[in-house]
């Protein structure tokens, strides 16, 4: 089994600074082989930010997959924004845009979805869909392949369309060939775990989406600050949510969920949907 915490949306320039040092202390007790952080690091790519940013996630466990987000990208600064979008980014927190990690049991692809060009959509290329390809092509079967972006490839139905990331029915065909197992994202700042069968019609393949809502920002939109462990195994998924619990001052667990897999098709397990209340 390995286990992975998975954060998002970060957004340092607005964090709740009341909530890091219990977060490190929780993300230790639990050890995790990796640690994904899927985006939004900063909330308005300022020096200073990615600063404070990498100081903090050198106190957490590695190996770490990190992969920016559209709030990692200037927003006002047109020369930054255009000319040297990521170049903050790559300074403070790392240069690789395609980080990977692989052992025996997992791998793991970070994809990089922030883009220039939008304020906030994000768009995956023909280039990286082919990276995917490559890199997973010649694993073993009973190696759990995951995909870490920050714009989502699928979510809940009452999201619109366009909240989407850009080409990803094309990057999902690709994914089906490939075998991913586990597709992971941010920047909804919401929480949710599902399989993306409504709404990818794919003979036969059907992926487990896990979004994690905000671990640490003061933009809430309505949830509390949360976070994922997720516990893999070659055809089971258990994932729990951590949420704030503001009366003590610390991360909980507010729900777990359960997924198996037959084939390539990834499925609810009835005790995961009732300890989640559904």
């Amino acid at each position: 089994m390995r286990t992975l915490v998975h954060l998002s949306d970060l957004h340092f320039g607005r964090v709740d600074h009341a909530l890091l040092d219990p977060l490190r202390t929780l993300i230790e007790r639990i050890g995790p082989d990796v640690l994904v952080v899927s985006g939004d690091l900063t909330q308005r790519a300022k020096a200073e930010q990615f600063e404070e940013a990498r100081a903090w996630l050198d106190t957490l466990p590695g190996p770490q997959i990190i992969v920016p987000g559209n709030h990692d990208i200037s927003l006002y600064n047109v020369f930054r924004r255009f000319v040297k979008p990521l170049a903050r980014y790559k300074r403070y927190i790392t240069e690789d845009l395609a980080p990977f990690y692989l052992d025996d049991e997992i791998a793991v692809i970070g994809v990089n979805t922030a883009r220039s060009l939008t304020i906030k959509d994000g768009r995956v290329s023909h280039e990286q869909i082919a990276a995917v390809r490559r890199q997973l092509a010649g694993l073993p079967p009973d190696v759990t392949r995951i995909v870490v972006a920050h714009h989502p490839f699928d979510l809940p139905g009452h999201f619109e369309e366009r909240d989407l990331v850009n080409r990803a029915p094309l990057a999902m065909k690709a994914f089906a060939e490939s075998g991913v197992d586990i597709l992971m994202g941010g920047h909804m700042h919401a929480s949710h775990a599902g399989s993306t069968a409504a709404r990818y019609e794919i003979s036969e393949y059907a992926a487990l989406v896990v979004q994690a809502g905000t671990a640490t920002s003061t933009r809430g939109r309505g949830e509390v600050n949360s976070f994922n462990v997720v516990r893999i195994e070659p055809l089971k998924v258990e994932i729990d949510r951590y949420g704030w619990d503001v009366v003590h001052s610390h991360f909980e667990l507010v729900a777990t969920e359960k997924f198996m897999r037959a084939g390539a098709v990834w499925t609810p397990h009835i005790d995961g949907l009732m300890a989640a209340g559904l």
